[in-house]
């Protein structure tokens, strides 16, 4: 049977390490300015180490210029491609047909990936862009299960196609949105999104008879969330993509934390593996449990299964799931201490799961003493008020470094 990739989102270099840990077969990463995230974490130089990384260990790298480029930004894009044609990555993801051009003269020694911007919804336009250089096409979120069929079906045979099966959804097609330049001056298109559509509007209708006069339309007293998306989730429908023969699964989330990473690239590891080893009894909830822990929305599968499927908008405004919460991270151990970096308050008797890579079933324990990580002396409580904030804490498992663990509220 092919592999199917899985490809994380990796905002920086250390995300990206943590989602290789985790199972990724390969990241996604933008470059400072010039991909459709441009408040993630990556430094200059972040780019070069996660593919130098990623090869040594038999990982791959995606880079994406994934903007819609204005005339100005071209010397920049030049000179860009010319430097990740040095640097070797397994492929750069881009959608205008300006900054194609130019990777196929300046980057001509690495791939192309046709990014889901590029509104890829039907074997006609892959193969418009397979004859036009593109090794990948990213499928459009639009599309549902038997439009990806036939597309598979029909597509030039060695054209790669991949698809996001979890993650943020965006109320523009495929992302193009101009929302976001209009009451901000922040463009999406140019990856600088103040994700406008998740926050709370108050409505008002004009009454017909009486002009003028304005009524208001509200969910609550918050306002209501008229155009803030569910995520997307396919983890139930992971046998139905795998034999579809889709080569690559994506996951979105750049600006996501260490945490999500690994419990949602974790999570699909799992179920991969499992249907791969034995289809006949794969058996999503257990995954589903893992990633209701993280979600940040409610769950939806978008119109995967259904192309009238209503159950897409999240009009309470929800984010984030109230039982857990982003722990810390393990940095190092010294005998029988680990040390902790910390991402939320601890305290003693808190009760933590570790994320075990490539396990569904988390460790769970109690904390039954912190050390101060400078003094060693015994403490009660530690609170994360300064930048890598670290403590020492007793682990009843055996623990490696950069396992990822959190809180149970």
């Amino acid at each position: 049977m092919k592999q199917t990739e899985l490809l994380a989102p990796a905002g920086s270099f250390e995300k990206a390490k943590i989602a290789f840990l985790y199972g990724a077969d390969a990241v996604y990463m933008g470059t400072k300015s010039l991909s459709l995230r441009t408040r993630v974490d990556v430094e200059d130089n972040d780019v070069e180490k996660t593919i130098k990384y990623a090869h040594e260990i038999g990982k791959k790298v995606y880079v994406a210029i994934n903007i819609f480029a204005w005339d100005e930004k071209y010397e920049e894009i030049e000179k860009v491609a010319k430097q990740l044609n040095k640097l070797k990555p397994d492929g750069i993801i881009a959608s205008d047909g300006g900054v194609i051009e130019v990777l196929k003269k300046h980057a001509p020694d690495v791939d192309i990936h046709i990014s889901t911007q590029a509104n890829v919804v039907s074997y006609h336009t892959s193969k418009f862009w397979y004859n036009n250089g593109a090794k990948r096409v990213i499928l459009g979120r639009e599309m549902n299960k038997e439009q990806i069929k036939e597309l598979m079906k029909s597509k030039p045979k060695d054209l790669e196609v991949e698809m996001f099966i979890h993650g943020a959804l965006c109320f523009g097609y495929s992302g193009r949105c101009f929302l976001s330049d209009f009451l901000s001056g922040r463009s999406a298109n140019l990856g600088d999104c103040i994700q406008s559509c998740r926050w709370a509007y108050n409505v008002y209708v004009e009454e017909k008879n009486n002009p003028g006069e304005l009524m208001p339309v509200e969910e609550d007293n918050k306002g209501t969330y008229i155009f803030s998306s569910k995520d997307l989730c396919l983890i139930k429908e992971i046998p139905e993509i795998i034999e579809m023969g889709v080569d690559s699964l994506k996951i979105e989330g750049r600006l996501k934390t260490e945490y999500y990473v690994a419990s949602v690239i974790n999570a699909y590891r799992c179920a991969i593996d499992e249907y791969n080893k034995n289809p006949e009894n794969y058996d999503y909830t257990k995954y589903l449990k893992e990633l209701d822990k993280t979600k940040t929305r409610s769950l939806t599968t978008f119109y995967f299964n259904d192309r009238e499927n209503k159950d897409i908008q999240e009009y309470e405004g929800k984010q984030y799931n109230p039982n857990y919460e982003f722990a810390g991270k393990v940095v190092d151990i010294e005998n029988d201490k680990v040390i902790i970096e910390i991402r939320n308050k601890l305290s003693v008797g808190d009760v933590l799961e570790i994320i075990v890579p490539r396990q569904i079933e988390p460790y769970e324990f109690k904390i039954s003493e912190l050390w101060d990580v400078e003094t060693s002396e015994e403490i009660n409580t530690v609170n994360p008020g300064k930048a890598n904030q670290k403590v020492k804490m007793k682990i009843p498992f055996n623990v490696k470094k950069d396992w990822i663990l959190r809180r149970k509220k």
